[in-house]
């Protein structure tokens, strides 16, 4: 792939989707099915981790999903949760509501958004996830929330999910109860959550695991689908697709770490900070060390590129480093202090097809 996937921002894009379906003046073009907007009551399914490609090339163990209205949309850069899911929440691009990264430099020091850490602990007294990103979620409106219930007092739920009404679930099977319920009550709008797949796929891959995820993640669909009443509809999409990268990890040059403070981002979007004095130096020796396997940027080529939106804020600016190293390949770039319990083997950040193109999917009763 020679050049990266963009965003979509001005069509289908997953920063549009709550904006067309919450805003009746909004025109959101033929990407959003008729069936959702004309719907009296509308579940928001985001399935994290289904990429656009992986599901067409397993649509024979994923009926249900295969016979859906609907097609391909962009996600947002990086395709990453934490930006996504604020992007999708929001209805604001990264360059607008801030949460520009999995790990986002702060301070000087690097705040894993999901743990709601930096490399001291806890940052949640710190580093407060309504200022950090202090846009309102789904206009404003409050709906009903179905995710995990232990998600509801973290700090990334604070940054992108204030002031939301939480219906927790521990299983997936309560979940539908959860769905059942908030239907039943009459909510017009609810957004629920399924993190299953982005989980096996990051510790299995592609292969027999994920194939057997997806198939559950089938019936779940055909469930939820079975809840709804007359007039009901069923919006489904992700955050972000995935890149089988198995063991091809690539540690940083010699020639790069020695221009390099620290690194944010992930394995295939890292942001290198430069050392003071040494961000073209650093530009150059990415280019030379690593151009074979990724696209290197600059900050300010990001931003004129539309990586991040049409508009991008001091404080979003300030969050990135000075040279982007985003994997073209199926790659990873190895940081030291970006650890986790095991071995990614499939991975996401980048803006290859696998990972930026999503579905947009609706289903009536």
């Amino acid at each position: 792939m020679d050049k990266p996937v963009l965003p979509d921002y001005a069509g289908g894009c997953i920063s549009n989707i709550v904006p067309a379906l919450l805003d009746g003046a909004h025109e959101p073009g033929p990407w959003m099915p008729a069936a959702a907007l004309e719907a009296n009551q509308v579940v928001l399914l985001v399935l994290d981790g289904l990429g656009w490609e992986q599901l067409q090339d397993r649509l024979a163990l994923a009926p249900t999903l295969a016979a859906l209205t609907g097609g391909p949309i962009t996600s947002i850069s990086p395709s990453t949760t934490a930006t996504a899911l604020t992007s999708i929440a929001t209805g604001l691009t990264p360059g607008e509501h801030g949460v520009v990264g999995y790990r986002v430099a702060v301070d000087h020091e690097v705040l894993n958004v999901l743990r709601w850490t930096t490399p001291s602990g806890d940052a949640r007294k710190r580093i407060d996830p309504r200022r950090f990103q202090p846009h309102a979620a789904f206009l404003n409106q409050r709906p009903c929330i179905v995710t995990k219930a232990e998600f509801a007092t973290t700090g990334f739920s604070g940054a992108h999910l204030a002031d939301v009404r939480h219906r927790g679930y521990r299983v997936s099977s309560t979940m539908l109860v959860e769905l059942r319920d908030a239907l039943a009550a009459g909510e017009p709008f609810i957004y629920a959550y399924y993190d299953g797949i982005d989980k096996v796929s990051h510790e299995y891959g592609l292969a027999d695991h994920y194939d057997a995820e997806l198939g559950y993640v089938d019936r779940l669909v055909a469930d939820v689908l079975g809840l709804l009443p007359r007039d009901a509809a069923l919006v489904i999409t992700a955050d972000h697709g995935q890149v089988d990268v198995g063991h091809n990890t690539i540690p940083l040059a010699s020639d790069v770490v020695s221009h390099v403070s620290f690194q944010s981002g992930e394995g295939r979007f890292r942001w290198l900070h430069a050392r003071p004095g040494r961000a073209e130096a650093l530009r150059e020796a990415v280019e030379a060390c690593h151009g074979d396997t990724g696209w290197v940027r600059t900050r300010d080529q990001t931003i004129d590129e539309g990586w991040w939106g049409p508009s991008v804020t001091d404080a979003s600016r300030q969050r990135f480093g000075d040279v982007a190293l985003v994997a073209r390949e199926p790659v990873s770039y190895i940081d030291d202090a970006d650890t986790g319990p095991y071995e990614l083997v499939g991975r996401h950040g980048s803006l290859t097809g696998a990972e930026m193109y999503v579905p947009l999917l609706v289903g009536e009763p």
